[in-house]
């Protein structure tokens, strides 16, 4: 890993195709199996399309952050958006050759910056799949805590993701900023 900081700027339609392949290849097939977040074993078929990273983008109070070096390789990214008087915090991806590195810890302190700071907000959300432990006590290492809220995982829409498995739902985890 070089020395060069992360600069952070917001996505633009012409990151939409380098975003696309950036989130399918921390979260689907074999590529990902590189990093930790894989969700390959769980979840087959997308995991996003130009179509909800173009709506991230064109949505008010939202941004997709982008974290990258000077040479201007996409390294990460976040989705950031306003929701329910807090900040939602979704779409988290690093390079999976490069998971592990502190990359993912800059990102989701940029996106804590921009809800606390830029946008006023009092707290961050998020949703997880209840049942990736590792991930979650990723989170609550930074800070954030289970609520114990349950969402149920939209089995039969393909926008999703094609489950593995029959136990999935999500957690809401939150943090006070």
């Amino acid at each position: 890993m070089t020395s060069h900081p992360l600069q952070f700027r917001h996505a633009t339609h012409a990151d939409i195709d380098a975003l696309v392949a950036l989130v399918e290849s921390a979260y689907r097939g074999d590529v990902s199996k590189q990093g930790w977040t894989t969700e390959a074993d769980m979840l087959g078929g997308r995991r996003t399309g130009r179509d909800d990273v173009q709506a991230c983008i064109d949505r008010p109070r939202s941004a997709i952050l982008i974290a990258e070096r000077e040479s201007g390789e996409l390294l990460a990214c976040a989705h950031v958006a306003e929701e329910d008087g807090a900040g939602y915090f979704g779409m988290f991806s690093v390079n999976p050759g490069l998971q592990g590195g502190g990359i993912g810890k800059q990102v989701i302190a940029e996106a804590e910056r921009l809800v606390r700071e830029d946008w006023s907000l009092p707290a961050m959300r998020m949703t997880v799949i209840d049942i990736r432990d590792e991930l979650i006590a990723f989170y609550e290492r930074r800070g954030y805590r289970r609520t114990g809220i349950k969402k149920p995982f939209p089995y039969g829409d393909e926008r999703f993701g094609e489950p593995k498995r029959d136990d999935l739902r999500f957690e809401v985890l939150e943090k006070a900023l």
